[in-house]
């Protein structure tokens, strides 16, 4: 029997594909009725009905109303851009001039000009890369013809993409038939708007919340070892889920600030970062579950301590905040709350080595009943604007920058080397349809990598399976011309699952949709067969030409591009654990700068399970095969450093804002300070000295120099084998034995000095539950390092099998 929720999200998924196929559907319908029987002047400006639909599908990807809006926008300012650029050069240069040559190196120079501003958007510039290659092709092949015969293509070339622009806002206005989740009237009949799509992601993120945190307090509170990891096990699928509604939130906020275009919105951008606030409780719940699988045993002893009643009721409290979070709308700001402790928690006095775990479960709960708490009440405060000027100033010299960077302007020579290329090859080998050459790869660029050769690949096989459908549709019709639209139905139906496969992609779907709009949507094109021949082998002309230009431009493989930011990540984790700093009374101005490391790291761990994807993709021809297996462990490992190292500079922060607010004679602490002071010394020593080890080692490639860290890092093998990891286990636990004595004399001088007063007695719990906390991060990241050790080796051992590392 299929289980309940299996069903739902499958209903989901059809749904959402459905409307996606509808909206596509409904956007080419208005682009064949107006290019085959419109009007014959509008038919005449609008000759290139091939691009109209290209543009649908580039815009239709999953849109919504604020998604469409934003392509259309977008596709005018590239109009613009190639109005400007090919009426300039055609008048100043001439039609007549145009050979095969100086078109391909027009088409080079005006990719570079629309390619190198940093600010423009990506849908902006593929739009105008694909204009410019049939403005110049066409000029190319019809240079003998009168001059304004052939000025007048690019002003149709840009009005068909307008068209295609235009009916995809058409469709996106089109009501809402697919809301599937509760649908109201009012909702059925308005839109697909983007603030609904974001308002359900947030509702199925706060379900997802509520049921992993459930899974992980009854994992905790277990009497049995199986049931919690029965518990644990259940809540691993709902995890990677709430990280894949988050990424989706992400992609989708954007287009809130398209549907509310108001001055206070454009000024304020940050109002729609939906994410960064759902941010607030992904963390606390990631705390959670590392508490959850770090238990060695179960039932956890010192849970036994807590109050029972008021455990429950705080999961009772926490679990009720998650539910109002589902009517979570995204147009809320969120306030801070100052950190708190619950009556039960108070008489937690004493620290033992076996509670850090619970101590830090603790933490980690309060921490998520105060940012959800936090959450519902700002709904009532959302009239209240938050931002500061200089935030809006920057955004607004962001939007108005036109200054090129490095990384654009090797983006902006990439794209010209490719498109020049391929228009130059396509006119050499059939000039009737060269463009396809070009246009093939104009809509695959993007910043950054991409695995280049999977999504030639893609695209390769998808436009000839698209080219293939077409002539199969246009043998069975071709009785009834008319009717051959049809058959594009069920296709725009299949290609919208397509451009969610792991096989295909966005890359494939797309090609494939494309492919058989070009031969199904058209008319006196000539025989289907031989245009769909023509159109292959241009495809693979420009297909080509991408993948021979990336591999020049980025000769680096993503394995060894893996490597290197996994050296980077163990750098700035590095860097991160340095600047910890515990009982600074200058510890406010210091969190900005530790802040900024900590998203450092962030985006370092990005980059490197986006490198590691890509290295899993891509063929390893006759390099060292790639093991993703490994790579994965060590990303495991380097994120779990990333997330104890923001919880211990989060405990730290809220330890020291504690001890200040109650005004604590600092003195009379100074001697267990010390200590702490110099526990964390030894720890950051310790775990310095590893990290800057695995940096070294991730940053070389020669087999000798990963043999001389067996002397530089270590001490000989057979020491390390029989005294070494003893030795290591004794220091690790030593650190955390003082630290656990520091930390119990300065809850007891807390006591003495604060006497029996109830928020004296609450202040204890506090500063314990913090330094509990703050030893197990300590604990944890030891033993992840440990962990990250072991992977090395492993790694090496496999890419080099000769050598013997030591670290």
């Amino acid at each position: 029997m299929v289980p309940a929720s299996r069903t739902s999200w499958t209903c989901a998924v059809w749904f959402l594909r459905l409307r996606a196929a509808f909206q596509t559907i409904l956007a080419c319908t208005i682009v064949y009725t107006t290019t085959l029987y419109g009007p014959q002047p509008l038919r005449r400006l609008v000759a290139y009905p091939g691009y109209s639909y290209l543009t649908t599908i580039l815009i239709l990807s999953d849109a919504t109303l604020g998604e469409a809006l934003r392509g259309f926008w977008h596709t005018l300012y590239g109009c613009i851009q190639v109005l400007i650029l090919t009426l300039l050069s055609l008048r100043l240069i001439g039609p007549a001039h145009f050979s095969y040559f100086v078109s391909a190196l027009a088409v080079a120079l005006c990719t570079f000009v629309v390619a190198l501003p940093g600010a423009t958007h990506l849908m902006s510039k593929r739009i105008a890369f694909g204009q410019i290659v049939i403005v110049y092709v066409g000029t190319a092949i019809h240079c003998a013809e009168a001059d304004e015969l052939v000025l007048m293509r690019p002003i149709q070339v840009c009005l068909s993409t307008v068209l295609g622009a235009s009916a995809s806002v058409g469709a996106m206005l089109f009501p809402n038939l697919f809301f599937y989740r509760k649908p109201s009237l009012a909702a059925v009949l308005s839109p697909y708007l983007a603030y609904h799509e974001v308002r359900q992601l947030c509702q199925k993120y706060a379900e997802n919340a509520r049921k992993r945190f459930n899974f992980y307090l009854d994992a905790i509170l277990s009497q049995d070892s199986s049931a919690a990891l029965d518990f644990i096990l259940q809540a691993k699928p709902l995890a990677e889920a709430g990280e894949k509604l988050l990424r989706s939130i992400e992609h989708k906020q954007e287009a809130l600030l398209w549907e509310r275009p108001t001055i206070r919105n454009i000024l304020n951008p940050s109002r729609f970062y939906v994410r960064e606030k759902l941010q607030e409780v992904e963390i606390p719940l990631r705390g959670i579950a590392i508490a959850s699988t770090s238990c060695p045993s179960f039932p956890v002893a010192m849970m036994k301590k807590l109050q029972a009643d008021s455990l429950h009721d705080l999961k009772r409290q926490i679990h009720d905040q998650l539910e109002q979070l589902e009517r979570f709308a995204p147009f809320y700001t969120r306030k801070k709350k100052e950190r708190s402790l619950k009556e039960a928690f108070w008489p937690l006095e004493t620290i033992f080595h076996e509670d850090l775990l619970a101590f830090f479960f603790v933490d980690c709960l309060k921490l998520l009943q105060e940012n959800t708490e936090a959450i519902e009440e700002c709904k009532r405060e959302s009239s209240c604007t938050e931002s500061s000027g200089g935030s809006q100033i920057k955004w607004s010299c962001d939007i108005l920058c036109i200054k090129p960077s490095k990384t654009s302007l090797y983006f902006a020579v990439k794209c010209s080397l490719s498109l020049g290329l391929a228009v130059l090859l396509g006119l050499l080998f059939n000039e009737r349809e060269a463009c396809w050459a070009g246009l093939i790869i104009a809509i695959s660029f993007v910043r950054g990598r991409q695995a280049t050769f999977t999504v030639a690949n893609a695209r390769a096989q998808s436009t000839a399976m698209g080219s293939i459908y077409g002539i199969l549709c246009c043998f069975i019709f071709k009785e009834v011309e008319d009717l051959s639209f049809l058959p594009l139905l069920p296709w725009l139906v299949f290609t919208s699952f397509l451009r969610h496969s792991r096989m295909y992609g966005q890359a494939g779907g797309i090609s494939a949709a494309v492919g058989a709009l070009l031969i199904l949507g058209r008319k006196d094109y000539g025989p289907p067969i031989d245009f769909a021949i023509a159109r292959i082998t241009g495809a693979v002309i420009g297909l080509i030409c991408f993948v021979t230009i990336e591999i020049l431009t980025s000769p680096a493989r993503a394995a060894t591009l893996a490597k290197l930011k996994l050296s980077l990540g163990l750098g700035s984790l590095q860097a991160c654990i340095e600047d910890l700093v515990l009982f600074d009374n200058q510890i406010a101005s210091m969190s900005p700068k530790l802040r900024q490391k900590q998203s450092k790291l962030k985006s370092h761990v990005k980059k490197l399970e986006k490198f590691i994807e890509e290295a899993q993709l891509e063929p390893n021809f006759w390099f060292i095969p790639f093991n993703g297996a490994c790579y994965s462990k060590l990303l495991r490992s380097l994120s779990n450093m990333e997330n104890l190292s923001l919880f211990m500079s989060n405990i730290i922060e809220s330890l020291s804002l504690v001890l200040q607010r109650f005004d604590l004679d600092l003195e009379e602490l100074r001697k267990p300070m010390k200590g702490f002071e110099k526990d964390l010394e030894i720890f950051k020593k310790k775990v310095g000295k590893s990290l800057h080890c695995l940096q070294e080692l991730a940053s070389k490639k020669s087999v000798a120099v990963h043999n001389k860290h067996d002397i530089e890092f270590g001490t000989s093998a057979r020491e390390n084998d029989s005294r070494g990891l003893d030795s290591e286990k004794e220091e690790t636990e030593s650190i955390v034995d003082s630290f656990l004595q520091n930390s119990n004399e300065l809850s007891k001088k807390i006591a003495a000095r604060t006497g029996l007063i109830e928020d004296h007695q609450k202040l204890r719990g506090q500063v314990t539950v913090c330094l509990g906390g703050l030893g197990f991060c300590i604990s944890s990241l030891l033993r992840e390092v440990k962990e990250m050790e072991k992977e090395f080796q492993e790694l090496i051992k496999l890419e080099h099998p000769s050598s013997h590392v030591i670290v």
